[in-house]
């Protein structure tokens, strides 16, 4: 029997545990025993799968060092498939899998390994019930690719520290190239490491930031094939992990509330582009001229509207008192503005958390080839009802890549694009690895989701005619990349920390401009999965600024902006043709780019805050996670001694129905009529109804919670 092995690696001396093997065998014979026994002769441990869903299940629970696949028979199950399906897990980075195949007949040829490597198998083992030749087998698998595998894996944890270190760090060639530089480099050299690898330093171009002096010092110090310069300083180490939030999802609103078109909306004040005259400065002479002969009531009236138009918040309602509706007043508060209220002294830094690079995960197989248990619940991905909670569970956290890869195909934007499903596939999980799997609500399943909404409105009869191709693309990809790295606190949270996101966007839309610059970061920075490579410039401007805009308009400030903006330049025009008015409106014009835009902006805000439109346990779900969320940013403010930015969210005291028909009030009713008359959504606006309902009914009963207790 054996148990843990001492390995060494250069100076390290490392403790192998002792080797664990999947057995996926349908059956039990001669061949699955015979590497029973040999796993017990050689003190492995053990297990045996008789289903592709009990071996995935079994894997991700004990990350095997090899696993033999059964791949003699097909009638019980894909061998090549299953494999590929573990292949598409992180853990299996290091593991050997090994297929058991038939033996060739005397008059046929032998066949090619090639299919097999080429589904992820390692090596390919012809079928022998022998003990010892399993034995042999195991022994030389564990001995050659497992221990290579395992001091990989060492190698990994040397360059992270490497990464870490404060002092700049190259590693280097015999000829002198540069083959590693760690970030502390790249900050002392003003290059990025993609700039310096495979040249050598001397022949880098001068710059203020790496003058002749250094450069000579540096190549001084160089040793051969060594670890080669150590700045004589050491840098501050400065956290760059991004955080965020921005309230969207919650709840719902009554089945009598009044629909758009007999809601009355105020009077505002049209925004167009500045012209040597601003149009405001127009309205507000000709209402100054207008004031000399009228009646004084008349006159006072007018100076009240100067006093209203000469505000900057024009979009944005006045609340009453707090005594009135805390509720409401601490959620608007905490998304409709930047937080500013500071504490002298008092600077928040987040712990530091490099950015996962794509490199060290394993590629998703192709949309394809997705396990059966994820393509059946894909197969309702068109539906308004597709639940995304199954999606998450079933992908164990990565919903975002296999529902990402099946809309995408539908859309056909790897053609517009020009790229291939490979890259695609990389840009998905590069993105998906920057969302927080930890954040109760803004995780890459609310991604998912609001794509999901996304691929749903663009399929609308009004929305697709209104748009093109390359508006549904850049839809799409805002969607998928509109949350990324959000760290779950708002960004009121982030301004009174001053964190240094805060501090880099002037506290203004300090997330959503974090979403979309790391979003482009991480898509150019690597060609593998740069899904943008392969079209001209003029069409990534294009693209890029569509994807940036719609982003933005997520943001909660903003909000009352982009509605009103949308009713009156869609719906009222859109409303006047129907009714044959003589209104002298623009035409709706749903073409024009500027309402192009508009409804691009709409659209995202709508998939963004869709939550309380969809079914009633799935809204109830996400009004769980956005609580959750928002409770622990009340702890963190409460321990950091930061102003609590919404009060009424304590965990203690908080009722989440009270919150949700707030949020729905205020936000989400005026919103969706707009965009239901729009786009003809009666599915989505009876959720709404029932959902409010039950909020409603919730709090009638004095009831705090998410459920009655009952229905718990």
């Amino acid at each position: 029997q054996v148990s843990s092995a001492e390995v060494r690696i250069g100076p390290m001396r490392l403790t192998q545990d002792p080797i664990q093997v999947l057995l996926i065998f349908a059956k039990e014979d001669s061949q699955s025993d015979g590497f029973w026994w040999a796993c017990d002769r050689a003190g492995y441990r053990c297990n045996i799968a008789r289903t592709p869903e009990s071996a995935l299940e079994c894997f991700l629970d004990k990350h095997h060092e090899i696993i033999v696949i059964d791949h003699r028979q097909t009638q019980n199950f894909d061998a090549e498939a299953v494999c590929r399906s573990i292949r598409a897990t992180n853990p299996s980075e290091h593991t050997v899998i090994l297929a058991v195949v038939s033996r060739a007949s005397d008059d046929h040829e032998e066949a090619s390994v090639l299919p097999l490597l080429h589904a992820g198998f390692n090596r390919r083992f012809m079928e022998n019930s022998s003990i010892i030749a399993c034995y042999n087998e195991l022994i030389q698998i564990e001995h050659g690719e497992v221990r290579s595998q395992f001091k990989l894996r060492a190698c990994n944890s040397v360059f992270t520290a490497l990464d870490h270190c404060h002092e700049a760090i190259e590693i280097t060639s015999d000829d002198h190239v540069i083959q590693y530089v760690n970030p502390a480099f790249e900050r002392m050299m003003g290059y990025h490491k993609g700039e310096l690898l495979g040249k050598e330093l001397a022949d880098l171009p001068k710059s203020d930031k790496n003058r002749a002096d250094l450069l000579d010092t540096i190549n001084t110090c160089i040793k051969k094939g060594k670890v080669g310069y150590t700045k004589p300083h050491s840098f501050r180490y400065k956290n760059r992990r991004k955080e965020s939030i921005d309230v969207k999802s919650i709840s719902s609103r009554g089945s009598d509330a009044p629909s758009l078109q007999n809601r009355r909306y105020p009077s505002m004040a049209r925004i167009h582009s500045m012209t040597i005259e601003a149009p405001i400065t127009k309205v507000i002479n000709i209402i100054n001229a207008a004031q000399e002969n009228s009646p004084v009531t008349v006159a006072e009236a007018l100076d009240r509207v100067l006093e209203i138009l000469r505000t900057t918040e024009l979009y944005s309602p006045q609340l009453g008192t707090k005594d009135e509706d805390p509720h409401t007043s601490d959620l608007v508060g905490g998304l409709m503005t930047d937080g500013l209220r500071r504490l002298s002294g008092n600077e928040y830094v987040f712990t530091k958390n490099v950015h996962q690079s794509h490199s060290h995960l394993a590629m998703p197989i192709t949309i394809n080839d997705v396990p059966p248990c994820i393509s059946q619940l894909l197969d309702n991905e068109e539906s308004w009802d597709f639940n995304i909670f199954e999606l998450e569970a079933v992908t164990h956290k990565r919903p975002l890549v296999y529902l990402g890869l099946k809309v995408f195909s539908r859309f056909g934007v790897c053609e517009f694009l020009n790229c291939s499903e490979t890259t695609l596939r990389a840009w998905f999980q590069v993105i998906e690895a920057n969302y927080h799997s930890s954040n109760a609500y803004h995780n890459s399943t609310h991604a998912a989701d609001v794509l999901h909404a996304t691929a749903f409105f663009l399929g609308k009869e009004r929305v697709k005619g209104s748009l093109d191709q390359l508006d549904e693309v850049a839809a799409l990809i805002a969607a998928t990349v509109h949350d990324v790295d959000h760290p779950g606190r708002t960004n009121s949270f982030l301004c009174n920390a001053g964190s240094e996101l805060a501090v880099l966007y002037n506290d203004t839309a300090v997330l959503e401009s974090h979403h979309t610059a790391l979003a482009f970061q991480l898509t150019v920075k690597d060609t593998k999965c740069n899904i943008f490579k392969n079209i001209d410039r003029n069409h990534y401007r294009t693209l890029r600024q569509a994807i940036i805009d719609m982003v933005l308009a997520t943001e909660m400030t903003k909000h009352f902006e982009h509605v009103n903006k949308f009713v009156n330049s869609i719906n009222k025009p859109m409303a006047a043709e129907i009714e044959g008015s003589d209104c002298e409106c623009n035409p709706a014009g749903k073409n024009f780019p500027e309402n192009q835009i508009l409804i691009k902006r709409m659209m995202i805000k709508c998939a963004d805050v869709a939550n309380p439109c969809r079914p009633l346990d799935l809204c109830i779900e996400w009004a769980g996670r956005i609580s959750e969320e928002y409770f622990a940013q009340t702890d963190e403010e409460k321990r950091q001694g930061l102003p609590v930015v919404m009060p009424v969210f304590d965990r203690n005291t908080c009722s989440i129905p009270k919150s949700q028909i707030s949020f729905i009030d205020y936000f989400i009713t005026d919103m969706f009529d707009a965009w239901d008359a729009f786009a003809h959504l009666p599915g989505l606006m009876q959720h709404l109804a029932d959902n409010y309902k039950h909020w409603k009914t919730l709090d009638d009963l004095k009831c705090k919670s998410l459920r009655l207790p009952s229905d718990s």
